[in-house]
């Protein structure tokens, strides 16, 4: 069978732009011959939809939406991720995640959803009601099962399978399929199309047929999908694959010898997937949400140097302004560095002195502080300041502000709320520190763009005389070794010092990591790349006393 595999980048909420982008992609892959197009899940609404599912026309005009689709749809039939409107005579939430075979002019038959994913960032089931069964079709003298994404994520070796009382795969085992087909939205994060690639494999085995996997691509909010589509035989493994980070639309021979191409045989290494996710994730983000110029704050350290080479790349070098706002105390390699990175991506570049605004403030505000030593208090007010001045030039020039903080500042509350924190987007929130150097060498492959003294210095944010990030932190090495163990996997303090990390340095990180939850809920959005972000997947409680 020649299958049609539309890896489209949809809006959320967009209906009439989702509509024409999967109109064009289906008559595009009936051009080139496809027998049977399919798409990823949700692409009428986007996904993931979240509330707009409770207002109360969304999900009707979503339905109309695929109508008119569906009479579009001809001789070629094609499977289309939608929402399906249950009956009213229908016990349980009122909506299916459902798939739609059109052809002919209509919408010949649903599929639903069976396993609905209610972890890290998924919280389906405050939406929709599961099936019991997916849907087999029968078209051509072929059998066809269909799932939606998580249905086939049941293997024994996953750990949030064991979440699930039933096995779509299972059932779908005693059908003697011809071919099963996923739709998938399956977010991104570093090394996940791994698993994803040897999952689809089993699935392919245990059924005994090839696996036409159809992935989103792009950016929704904090999610970055990858498409890397494929067609996996259960003798012969992958036999395509479609390219990551990019929309495509391919057709595949079921039943061919392999067809994948060098590029992706070759795309699986860690800093060039980052890198891409990352440009992805914010030109999606700034286009989706109407931007067409970023702001940055450059202080010459390595995390705005990080975000400004990404946002160059993402929304072109031409629409960045890159801020330099040297105080009395910085230091001449901060703004020198600064500008000699805006020189190298070509980005334009302006100074603000903050040290006359800084006097005038503290000049108002002495006659409060009188008798008080100064601390904390006045280097914050130099963070401030330069939101301020940040936030004025993006609601001038309408621009998106970027922030600039990575996930081991953010994690430990190193980092100023209303001051550096303030924006629109977070860019690197879900780098530690040290994935950061590494990204910066990433992104100096192939010649100097970051300076290489931003690389070498040590990191400092500048706010008192002479101050070094680790005269408040741990080694940064240490510091992003602790936060893995304490944030993503969830390790008690006493199991992380079992590990061989000091005591009191163990205490002190948690402490602070468990102290700043309030900084991170005022925090902009930021791009996942890891299992666990500091995000919507992470649902911690502001004010709790658990010590563990």
């Amino acid at each position: 069978m020649k299958l049609g595999l539309a890896q489209i980048n949809t809006t959320v909420g967009d209906l009439s732009g989702n509509e024409a982008i999967i109109l064009d992609a289906y008559h595009r892959l009936v051009k080139q011959g496809a027998e049977l197009v399919v798409f990823p899940e949700l692409a009428v609404c986007g996904y993931p939809p979240r509330d707009l599912l409770l207002k109360s026309r969304f999900a009707t005009d979503a339905q109309q939406c695929l109508e008119r689709i569906a009479q579009q749809i001809t001789e070629v039939p094609a499977l289309i991720g939608c929402l399906e409107i249950a009956s009213s005579k229908e016990k349980g939430r009122p909506l299916y995640n459902a798939v739609a075979w059109c052809e002919a002019g209509t919408i010949q038959s649903y599929g639903r959803k069976c396993l609905l994913p209610n972890y890290d960032v998924f919280d389906e089931e405050r939406y929709f009601e599961p099936a019991k069964e997916p849907l087999v079709y029968e078209w051509n003298k072929q059998r066809i099962g269909i799932t939606i994404c998580e249905d086939i994520w049941t293997d024994e070796s996953i750990q949030t399978s064991k979440r699930y009382c039933n096995d779509p795969i299972e059932i779908l085992s005693a059908e003697k399929l011809d071919l099963l087909v996923n739709l998938s939205a399956s977010p991104w994060y570093i090394n996940k199309e791994q698993s994803r690639q040897n999952l689809v494999q089993q699935v392919s085995r245990r059924l005994n047929c090839p696996v036409a996997y159809c992935n989103s691509v792009g950016g929704n909010d904090e999610l970055i999908f990858d498409g890397y589509s494929s067609i996996t035989h259960p003798s012969k493994g992958i036999i395509a694959q479609m390219p990551k980070f990019k929309q495509a639309l391919s057709t595949f021979d079921t039943e061919a010898s392999a067809q994948v191409s060098s590029e992706t045989e070759c795309s699986d290494n860690t800093l060039k997937n980052m890198h891409e996710a990352l440009i992805l994730g914010l030109r999606d983000y700034a286009e989706k949400s109407n931007f067409t110029k970023g702001i940055i704050g450059l202080s010459g350290g390595i995390d705005s140097a990080v975000v400004a080479a990404i946002a160059a790349e993402a929304l072109g070098a031409e629409n960045i302004i890159g801020v330099a706002m040297p105080s009395a105390i910085s230091s001449s390699h901060s703004v020198s560095d600064a500008e000699t990175l805006a020189k190298n991506l070509d980005l334009e570049f302006r100074s603000i002195p903050i040290k006359n605004s800084v006097e005038s403030i503290e000049t108002n505000l002495a006659p409060n502080f009188q008798g008080l030593a100064r601390d904390v208090t006045e280097e914050n007010i130099q963070a401030r300041l330069r939101g301020v001045l940040l936030m004025a030039l993006s609601n001038k020039f309408n621009g998106l502000l970027l922030t600039t903080g990575n996930k081991s500042e953010i994690a430990v509350g190193y980092c100023t709320l209303y001051g550096d924190m303030c924006g629109g987007l977070a860019v690197i929130s879900d780098l530690p520190k040290m994935q950061v150097y590494a990204l910066a060498k990433y992104i100096n492959r192939n010649g100097i763009i970051i300076p290489q003294n931003t690389i070498d210095k040590a990191p400092s944010a500048e706010l008192s005389p002479d101050q070094k990030d680790e005269d408040s932190l741990p080694p940064y090495p240490v510091l992003d070794a602790i936060l893995h163990h304490y944030v993503e996997e969830s390790l008690s303090r006493a199991e992380i010092i079992d590990l061989g990390f000091d005591t009191d340095i163990v205490n002190f990180i948690v402490k602070k990591v468990d102290q700043n939850e309030y900084k991170r809920k005022q925090a902009a959005p930021g791009l996942k790349i890891s299992p666990l972000a500091f995000g919507i997947g992470r649902r911690m409680p502001i004010v709790q006393k658990y010590i563990n």
